[in-house]
């Protein structure tokens, strides 16, 4: 698969910060997408884990299923020393370099991919989702399990319904129910895809579980990865 380098991962955190700022207009974040012309949709996980001597290591697992029967087709996985401690906002560049790899690496291009993590629901609007969308040139979904910044109130209770995810009066993102009477996830444009269409696509990708089923399975894969 073709990925953009667009700048190096070693970064200090001011760095990384003004890579966002100077990122964050090239994101396109309102474009609908036509659920019939996706055939491939890919999750996106990394699994983080410290060695014997306590170094941290940074797992990355890509899973590759059709659409809309969700079958795996392909998995990917790369390893590396994690880069960088865990600082809130900057989850890409801690987690970005193991992708790079496994993305250089994927044979099934995938049409849109689902991110374990924020898209546009991100302080300054560049989560992992948007941020790797931009390497990438592919339609991306953020669908982090807890909130990151952001307001909302509750959805209902029914699979499906949703409520805006706003930050200082804009709408960044979505509180989902993929399941009724569960916890809701939260969806957000990444990047080339608007808001209802990420919604669609978590919905279409979601089975008897809260998670939908690409990011279930990578999840699943980068886990493996430590035996």
């Amino acid at each position: 698969m073709n990925i953009s380098h667009l700048h190096d991962w070693n970064l200090s955190p001011a760095e990384a910060i003004a890579i966002q700022r100077q990122l964050t207009s090239q994101i396109i974040w309102d474009r609908p997408l036509e659920l019939a012309s996706v055939k491939l949709v890919a999750g996106v996980d990394v699994s983080l884990q410290p060695d014997t001597a306590g170094v941290a290591h940074s797992q990355a697992a890509l899973v590759v299923m059709t659409f809309p029967e969700l079958q795996i087709i392909e998995t990917k996985l790369a390893t590396i020393h994690t880069p960088l401690p865990y600082i809130p906002g900057l989850l890409s560049f801690r987690e970005g370099p193991a992708l790079e790899i496994a993305f250089k690496a994927l044979e099934n291009e995938p049409d849109v991919l689902i991110f374990d993590g924020m898209g546009r629901a991100h302080p300054r609007r560049i989560g992992i989702a948007s941020h790797l969308g931009l390497w990438l040139n592919k339609p991306t979904i953020g669908c982090g399990k807890t909130l990151l910044i952001g307001r909302f109130d509750e959805p209902l209770q029914e699979r499906g319904a949703w409520s805006p995810l706003t930050h200082h009066d804009e709408v960044i993102g979505a509180a989902l129910r993929t399941r009724a009477f569960t916890k809701p996830v939260f969806i957000s444009s990444g990047n080339l895809i608007d808001l209802t269409s990420s919604l669609e696509v978590a919905m279409a990708c979601t089975g008897k579980y809260r998670l939908p089923e690409p990011i279930r399975a990578a999840h699943n894969a980068a886990g493996k990865m430590f035996g």
